[in-house]
């Protein structure tokens, strides 16, 4: 069912739209020289990267040789697989905490971001959605849950469009803000990018052990 096949990619599609570096990042391009380019191109990126995860996924899943039971326990192992990582990356995100008076970290290349030009605005979105191995982590648990709800080919086309919206919110969300009223705009945005960086740690760790606690019981629950 579309409804259920929905409720199953909720937690991933949440986890890919607070994900705090796009986030960041996409506050920092609006921040640029220009702006008005170059975060739409940021945000089209994202949602072409996230797009086409997504169908790549769902249409090798849904066409793979074999019987439907043989493919359904494949994504039931890919689901316990995933959970096991997410867990295991909350474990290296605990160990990695800075120390109380320490922002975490952030990726160097956020530095050259001044100089960005729409293009390479646009492929960056498109790495950080679909390439990042956090994000495609992601996105592979949201297009497994779609690909083993049997939907029809409109179904899932819904179920990954609901996907897509949802996890673009927080990067298409403020270019659309950004481009209907620079002025409000920056404030805002601003506090939140202070507010990504200051629990990036703590944001990244409980995404972490819910999806994977979730994605282990829904393993765990097919495969038995």
């Amino acid at each position: 069912m579309l409804s259920q096949a929905i409720g199953d990619l909720l937690p991933s599609a949440l986890g890919v739209a607070i994900s705090p570096v796009p986030i960041i990042a996409a506050v920092l391009i609006l921040g640029t020289p220009r702006a008005r380019a170059n975060g739409p191109a940021f945000a089209l990126g994202w949602i072409m990267g996230l797009t086409i995860v997504s169908v790549v996924v769902v249409l090798l899943a849904g066409g793979a040789d074999g019987s439907e039971g043989a493919t359904s326990t494949a994504l039931d192992w890919l689901k316990l697989a995933l959970g096991v990582l997410f867990l295991g990356l909350g474990v290296k995100q605990w160990r990695g905490r800075p120390d109380a008076d320490e922002e975490a970290e952030m990726p160097g290349w956020m530095a050259s971001l001044d100089s960005i030009k729409p293009g390479k605005a646009f492929l960056l979105g498109s790495a950080l959605s679909g390439v990042n191995p956090k994000n495609l982590a992601l996105t592979l648990a949201a297009a497994a849950s779609i690909a083993q709800a049997g939907l029809s080919a409109g179904g899932s086309a819904a179920a990954i469009a609901v996907f897509v919206v949802l996890g673009s919110l927080t990067v298409a969300g403020p270019a659309l803000f950004f481009l209907l009223s620079p002025s409000r705009a920056t404030g805002p945005l601003n506090s939140v990018k202070d507010l990504m960086t200051r629990y990036n740690t703590g944001i990244m760790l409980v995404l972490f052990l819910v999806l994977g606690a979730k994605l282990i019981g829904n393993g765990i629950a097919g495969l038995t």
